[in-house]
């Protein structure tokens, strides 16, 4: 069964506007299956192909020159030479064709098409399923997904997560990794991973992590960066407003993908997941990651950060369009007012539009101000 992405109205609309789409994202997100079901009359080249590869170079031109509506390149990154001879074609008065790229690599494919075709290409980043692209389709409970995480395969083939992420990290060390950076010592970078992973929805601090992984600063910086690069993790960034010198000012650390940062700390079911120490931080870490992927979905220019003082007064959520939100993440089914004290704290210093929090009770009401909110319509914050 094939489960609609909601990216698809973005990729659709950079469509009138580029003569080329890159599709960027996550190893093993469904950039693929996504961009041959919404181009179906398009050729399809995967570079991943030698037989593909050595056509192209044995011929640059004449295999574009075959190709005068366009098609879709996997895996573009594999020939950097393709971005110069696309650029030439594209730039051709009266070409009305449409390439779409995309690639596990993304570090690789977009250094060249910033190089190369800035200004020519609408560049979509897809992760693996929103919540709400899933809650039409499967009968989700909280602790299971958070378990399983959002990777289409695992829904698709129905492949227990003990089995998936253990290759899926092979694969991206193996592969990614060593295409990007040369890290000679792939065990300590594996064990970085997981002190990460215990580090999910916490203030980052690189010293201490580099002293618990026994790495240099400098190192631990490089590596998160290369996280950061392939969509493993990402950095909230605190809201600097102008009410305090005492704010906290260092990012917070965040996984793209649950089940993924549930299986590098070792937890198997949902039984041990809901007794493990950092229960709360996964949940928090699982909304704050759908808040990053439905800010994908729109071109329109969300931020996101946290909002922290020195005194411990927290948000764990500030997301400002056109107007200013501020959100607590709790994630117990019951809420208490001692849980919106951080949200009138900061709202009595900088008055936001909404008040929200995301729980998981099924509540759908406000009190003192606030709204409540099931973590399954976070999508609605952007509505």
């Amino acid at each position: 069964m094939y489960i609609e992405r909601k990216i698809e109205k973005t990729i659709q609309n950079y469509m009138q506007f580029f003569p080329a789409v890159c599709v960027t994202g996550p190893r093993q997100s469904g950039k693929t299956t996504l961009i041959r079901k919404m181009f179906p009359r398009l050729p399809y080249f995967s570079f991943e192909d030698p037989d593909t590869r050595l056509t192209f170079n044995s011929d640059p031109k004449g295999f574009l020159k075959n190709l005068p509506y366009g098609a879709i390149i996997d895996e573009a990154q594999q020939i950097p030479e393709l971005f110069s001879y696309l650029q030439g074609v594209i730039d051709k008065p009266g070409f009305t064709g449409k390439f779409i790229l995309s690639g596990s690599q993304n570090f690789m494919l977009l250094n060249r098409i910033t190089q190369t075709l800035a200004g020519r290409t609408g560049i979509v980043k897809l992760f693996p399923f929103s919540i709400s692209e899933l809650v039409i389709n499967q009968s989700l409970t909280l602790h299971d997904t958070i378990l399983k995480g959002f990777y289409p395969r695992i829904f698709h083939d129905n492949i227990p997560p003990a089995y998936f992420y253990p290759n899926y990290i092979q694969t991206y060390i193996e592969r990614d990794i060593a295409n990007i950076k040369n890290i000679t010592d792939k065990t300590s970078f594996f064990r970085f991973l997981k002190l990460c992973s215990a580090r999910c929805g916490q203030i980052l601090n690189y010293s201490q992590l580099a002293v618990d992984c026994g790495v240099a600063v400098n190192t631990a910086k490089a590596w998160i960066s290369l996280l950061e690069s392939s969509y493993i993790v990402f950095l909230l960034p605190p809201w600097y407003v102008n009410i305090s010198k005492q704010l906290v000012k260092s990012p917070k650390l965040y996984f793209y993908d649950t089940g993924l940062a549930s299986w590098l700390l070792d937890i198997k079911s949902t039984d041990q997941l809901a007794s493990h120490y950092l229960y709360g931080a996964l949940y928090e870490n699982f909304v704050i990651a759908d808040i990053m992927k439905n800010m994908s979905f729109t071109t329109d220019n969300y931020s996101c950060f946290f909002l922290r003082d020195k005194t411990g007064h927290e948000i764990d959520l500030v997301l400002k369009y056109q107007q200013t939100i501020y959100a607590e993440i709790k994630s117990g089914g019951t809420f208490h007012p001692e849980f919106f004290k951080g949200l009138h704290y900061f709202n009595n210093l900088i008055k936001a539009d909404k008040l929200y929090m995301i729980f998981s009770g099924a509540n759908d009401t406000t009190v003192n101000g606030v709204r409540l909110l099931n973590w399954s319509k976070v999508e609605s914050l952007f509505t």
